[in-house]
C-alpha cells in the first residue's frame, strides 16, 4: 500500500508540473507580445524551426563535450543563470511592479528578488522542490516566449521533427543516455525530479545518478527548457535486469525531463496565440483559449498517461514521440472539430 502512494505522490508531482507549465505559457503569450518579446520579425517562417533545431543539435554537442573534458561545472553555472533570466522575466509579467529600480526603463524590483532567490537557491541548495519550482517557472516561461515565436505550422514541425530526433537519439546513436547520466549529477532542472515519499532527498541520492540509465522516468533531453539546454527526455526505468521484478522496486524517485513538458506546449501556445478571432473558445479556470489549444492539452496528457504506464511497468521509452504526438493529434481533432479548414487547421494559410 504504501508503494502504491509513493508512485501516488510521484505521478502527481509529474503531472502537477505539466500542468502549470501548460496554464502558465497560456497566460504569459498575450503579456509577453505587449512586452515586446517575440524574438523573429515573421512567426509563420518555418526556418525558424529549423534554426531551433540546429541551436538543439549544437547545445547537444556542447553537453557532450562538456561532460567529457569534465567542465560540468560551466554547464551548470549557465543553466542556473538562464534559469534566473527566465523567471526574471515572467515574474516581472505576473508580479505588479511595485517596487521599480532606477536602471534603465526601471528595473521590476519584487521580479529581481524572485528571479536572484530562485537562482541562488538553486544553486546552493538543489533539493527536488527547489529543483522543480525552477523548472516549472522555467519551462512556463519557455513555452511561451517559443509560442509567440512558432506559427502554428513551424510549431507542428518543430514537433514532428524533435519527435523523430528523440526516436534516434534514444534508441539509435543512445546519445541521449550519455547526457542524461551527466545531466543528473548537475542538479539543475534539465531534469525534474518526481519523489515517492516527502522525506526524499535528491541532494543525498547519490543512486539516482550513479548508474548510467535514466534513473525511472526519462532522461534523454533534448527540448527547450525555456532555453536552458535543449533536450527532451526519454522515459525509463533502470535497466531491467530481471524482468519479473518490479522494475520500481527500490526506487525513490522519478525523473523527467523538462524538455518533455516544454516542447508539446509549445504548440498549445502557438494555437492559443495564433487562432483566429472566429475559433470557439473554451474557459480553462481564468483563461479563455481557443478549443484546439485547450484538445492539445488534452491529447497531452493522453500521450503523458501512455509514458507513465511504460514507466511504471519497466519500459523504456522515448518521451516526446508520445507527447508531442498526443498534442499534434489533440490539435488536429479539436481544430476540425470546429470546422477549421484542412489548410487553416494545418497553419498553411499565410502561405496561401
Amino acid at each position: 500500500m504504501a508503494r502504491y502512494r509513493g508512485l501516488a505522490l510521484s505521478i502527481s508531482v509529474i503531472v502537477s508540473i505539466f500542468l502549470f507549465v501548460q496554464l502558465g505559457a497560456l497566460a504569459l503569450v498575450d503579456p509577453f507580445k505587449t512586452a515586446g518579446l517575440q524574438a523573429v520579425e515573421d512567426p509563420q517562417n518555418p526556418v525558424n524551426s529549423l534554426l531551433y533545431i540546429g541551436a538543439v543539435l549544437v547545445m547537444t554537442g556542447v553537453l557532450l563535450a562538456a561532460f567529457k573534458y569534465e567542465v560540468q561545472w560551466a554547464i551548470r553555472g549557465m543553466i542556473v543563470a538562464t534559469g534566473a533570466y527566465i523567471a526574471f522575466i515572467v515574474l516581472s509579467m505576473l508580479l505588479p511592479p511595485v517596487v521599480t529600480l532606477p536602471i534603465g526603463d526601471g528595473l521590476h524590483g519584487a521580479a529581481l528578488l524572485g528571479a536572484l532567490a530562485l537562482g541562488i537557491a538553486l544553486y546552493v541548495y538543489p533539493e527536488w522542490y527547489v529543483i522543480d519550482a525552477t523548472g516549472a517557472v522555467m519551462g512556463a516561461g519557455a513555452a511561451g516566449l517559443f509560442g509567440i515565436t512558432f506559427g502554428v505550422f513551424p510549431a507542428l514541425v518543430l514537433l514532428s521533427v524533435l519527435a523523430v530526433y528523440d526516436v534516434i537519439s534514444v534508441y539509435g546513436t543512445e546519445h541521449m543516455l550519455t547526457i542524461a547520466s551527466g545531466v543528473m549529477d548537475l542538479k539543475v532542472p534539465v531534469v525534474l525530479v518526481a519523489p515517492m515519499s516527502l522525506g526524499y532527498s535528491f541532494r543525498a541520492d547519490s543512486a539516482a545518478v550513479a548508474d548510467g540509465s535514466e534513473s525511472g522516468d526519462d532522461g534523454s533531453t533534448d527540448g527547450s527548457e525555456g532555453e536552458t539546454t535543449d533536450e527532451d527526455v526519454e522515459a525509463d526505468s533502470d535497466d531491467i535486469e530481471d524482468e519479473d521484478d518490479d522494475p520500481l522496486e527500490d526506487r525513490e524517485a522519478l525523473f523527467i525531463g523538462l524538455g518533455d513538458a516544454i516542447i508539446p506546449t509549445v504548440l498549445v501556445a502557438s494555437v492559443a496565440f495564433f487562432a483566429d478571432v472566429s475559433v470557439p473558445t473554451v474557459d480553462i479556470g481564468a483563461l479563455s483559449i481557443a478549443v484546439p489549444a485547450a484538445t492539445a492539452v488534452v491529447g497531452t496528457f493522453l500521450g503523458l498517461a501512455v509514458l507513465l504506464r511504460m514507466v511504471l511497468v519497466g519500459r523504456a521509452h522515448a518521451g516526446l514521440p508520445l507527447l508531442n504526438g498526443g498534442a499534434i493529434a489533440g490539435y488536429l481533432v479539436g481544430a476540425l472539430a470546429t470546422g477549421m479548414s484542412l489548410v487553416e487547421t494545418l497553419g498553411l494559410g499565410p502561405y496561401f
